[in-house]
């Protein structure tokens, strides 16, 4: 990759969201605030051990929110010309002068924007030359393709890498930005025996390129994925406890979060309305949020709006401590933000047992998710249904993989019948934990 400047870059667009907000004080806002991106990157995919793509990135962004009063309009920019940005700022205006006045818009607290900005070691380039990425996605790719003789094909190993700098800024005297960067690997394989045909992927990212999983791990774990799925067979209906591994846990986090979060609540479509001090989980569970983690993928010194992060538990004992909130989903709730404006950072739950096996021991007899379907989330009342992929287990033993069929239940009963969480929190991204133990669900098939 090319050399990405960002101390350089960041000093510009710093310099440009000043003269941004100035521009649009000049016509008129009471108030006004600003963001401003530029990335660089460059990924490679290899198929069948040819080069399949190569692609170089270059992105800017600008977007800025003026206030008339609290009559509010936005709008946004990717050409970085003056004559672009000029445009962006009166079509900002424009509409924030014919906007039905909103009592709830605005800044955000001066007191809580983040003055002090920590370190959170959130840059590292990479200056690796394509030839080298190139090779690292053959050897992905090999080591899949070799692990297992039913490796039939492959959707292909990628590489990639980004380098960016962010900065926001509004007329509370805040400007302040921060570079990041984020490197990854992937691999995506068939497999097939007889009838069968599977296919799977594994990836991993970091912040850091060295912290990168090797290349033939992660090929020759998409590899045993696939092949594991091979020869699934249904299930009859039936109602026995499930267990969600590490990547499908984490959606049901995400969900948690959108049931804490403000514009759900202050629109009273949450199924976890009115929950702050409630205990929604067993007392032993702790979910926590912590945005200065160095190195972690979704750490930040400050939210979309400036406001500082901290470092906080969600849930404790089970009762939930805190919702989600924004300046302005805060303001609509009486409340002050919680700094999560654009969302949470690096959520994670803390372990109540041993690995992955002692779960399945512990489950006895039941089913091990691990791959969902569609999007069958009632948020208003909690109401959960999902084409679901995964194991059969018996007598703590895992016996045949299954497939084509529909686990069902509702989110406030799975978190009140959550047994345990293993420590097996392997999975690449920003939301840590392990696999889920739930006590009972509904699962359709024959």
């Amino acid at each position: 990759m090319t050399t990405f400047d960002a101390s350089a870059k960041q000093a510009q667009l710093q310099q440009l969201v000043d003269d941004v907000l100035r521009s649009a004080k000049q016509k008129g806002a009471s108030d006004c605030e600003v963001a401003a991106n530029s990335s660089q990157g460059v990924a490679t995919t290899v198929r069948l051990g040819e080069i399949e793509t190569i692609e170089h990135t270059a992105d800017n962004g600008l977007g800025i929110t003026v206030f008339f009063g609290q009559r509010k309009g936005s709008a946004s920019t990717s050409d970085l010309s003056p004559a672009a940005i000029t445009e962006t700022i009166e079509a900002a205006c424009d509409i924030a002068r014919y906007a039905a006045a909103d009592p709830h818009a605005g800044l955000p607290d001066a007191a809580l924007l983040a003055r002090t900005i920590p370190q959170l070691d959130l840059y590292h380039p990479w200056s690796a030359d394509i030839a080298k990425m190139i090779d690292m996605a053959k050897t992905c790719e090999t080591a899949a393709r070799d692990a297992d003789s039913r490796i039939s094909n492959s959707e292909g190993a990628s590489v990639g890498s980004e380098a960016s700098v962010g900065v926001y800024g509004n007329s509370l005297d805040f400007n302040q930005g921060y570079p990041g960067s984020r490197h990854s690997i992937s691999c995506s394989v068939i497999a097939q025996d007889g009838d069968s045909m599977q296919r799977d992927y594994w990836y991993s990212s970091a912040r850091d390129y060295r912290d990168l999983d090797d290349a033939a791990v992660v090929g020759r774990r998409a590899a045993a994925r696939t092949v594991a799925r091979l020869h699934g067979r249904k299930l009859g209906t039936r109602s026995a406890p499930v267990l969600f591994k590490p990547e499908m846990a984490a959606g049901l986090l995400r969900s948690l979060i959108g049931g804490l979060s403000g514009g759900a609540l202050y629109r009273r479509s949450s199924f976890l309305l009115d929950s702050l001090n409630t205990q929604i989980f067993p007392d032993w569970v702790k979910i926590s949020e912590n945005p200065h983690k160095k190195k972690g993928l979704a750490s930040a010194p400050f939210d979309a709006e400036g406001v500082a992060t901290q470092a906080r538990e969600l849930i404790d004992q089970g009762v939930v401590q805190s919702y989600v909130l924004s300046s302005y989903s805060a303001r609509r709730l009486g409340m002050q933000s919680t700094g999560n404006a654009g969302g949470v950072h690096n959520l994670s739950i803390a372990p109540s047992a041993g690995d992955c096996d002692a779960l399945i021991k512990m489950m006895d007899c039941g089913l091990i998710v691990t791959e969902m379907m569609g999007h069958g989330l009632n948020m208003v009342t909690g109401d959960y249904s999902r084409g679901a992929a995964g194991f059969w287990v018996e007598k703590g033993q895992i016996q045949y993989p299954v497939e084509e069929i529909t686990i069902a239940g509702n989110l406030r009963t799975m978190f009140r019948d959550l047994i345990a969480v293993a420590d097996d929190a392997d999975y690449p991204g920003s939301i840590q934990t392990g696999s889920w133990l739930i006590k009972e669900m509904r699962i359709a098939g024959d």
